[in-house]
């Protein structure tokens, strides 16, 4: 386990908001070597957190796996670092978070987890069923958890249908609204709003303006159908602070491809 370099990880996430970007590994989709490359890549490209989860087909041993695969690769980028007077180490002092599909795809090798409350799901499971199993665990672990409403809009893709969500429509900004307004009451943190993995548009920007004027408290992350910069900036020129993808770290083979096209993404992304 690599010991964390932010005890505090939700102040890191309060203190880099503001266009920065979150790549997302899906253990059921790589193994725990080409995941750690995926995260180098994104670490050289500008990335500021790693998020490892998916909502299907993970669980303690790929997730597990995964993380401590990403620590220790994290580590030796650092250590390498230390040796050589033009790079800096704190360019890989990065948080590996747990974006879990439940209380069975956890790590203690984790720095925090994303505790969070599908407020939209009609299954109980979500909104507390899946925390309250998680809940020993985390403490044991001594992983940091960061309250988190996470809320998926359409179209919802494999997170809407696994999580049962009753998706918020595109236009629907009154309610994404009274979503942040009760993720604050509730203590939480941070508010993410999901399109769904993979899905073929993002979520609408006024939906994002929406939450961001119902809470100025709550950290806000957006994600899916974000594929280029140019769809990031309209996410974060409407409110966003963070910006998630996965999918598009899956499609190359090639970590340099990777790092090439993250890199256009996120300088696009902060024009």
């Amino acid at each position: 386990m690599r010991p964390s370099t932010h005890p505090d990880v939700i102040s890191y996430v309060r203190a880099h908001a503001g266009a920065s970007h979150i790549i997302l590994i899906d253990p059921d989709d790589a193994t725990p070597d080409i995941a750690a490359q995926r995260c180098v890549a994104a670490v050289s490209a500008g990335s500021k957190m790693i998020f490892v989860g998916g909502s299907s087909g993970t669980d303690e041993d790929n997730v597990h796996s995964t993380v401590v695969a990403i620590q220790e690769t994290l580590e030796l980028c650092k250590w390498n670092a230390s040796q050589d007077a033009g790079l800096s180490e704190t360019d890989w002092e990065v948080p590996v978070v747990l974006f879990p599909q439940g209380a069975a795809a956890l790590s203690t090798s984790a720095d925090a987890i994303t505790f969070m409350m599908l407020m939209n799901s009609r299954d109980t499971d979500f909104l507390v069923g899946e925390q309250v199993r998680g809940a020993p665990y985390i403490r044991k672990a001594g992983i940091e958890p960061m309250g988190m409403g996470y809320v998926v809009c359409a179209p919802g893709g494999k997170a809407g249908e696994v999580g049962q969500a009753n998706l918020i429509e595109s236009d629907q900004t009154d309610l994404v609204a009274a979503h942040a307004m009760c993720a604050e009451a509730y203590g939480f943190s941070i508010l993410y709003l999901e399109a769904g993995s993979g899905a073929h548009t993002p979520v609408n920007p006024d939906l994002i303006r929406a939450a961001k004027a119902a809470s100025d408290k709550l950290v806000l992350l957006v994600g899916g159908g974000i594929r280029d910069g140019a769809t990031a900036k309209l996410a974060i020129d409407a409110g966003a602070d963070w910006i998630v993808t996965g999918n598009l770290a899956e499609e190359f083979a090639d970590a340099h491809e990777l790092q090439t096209t993250l890199e256009t993404f996120i300088t696009e992304m902060k024009s």
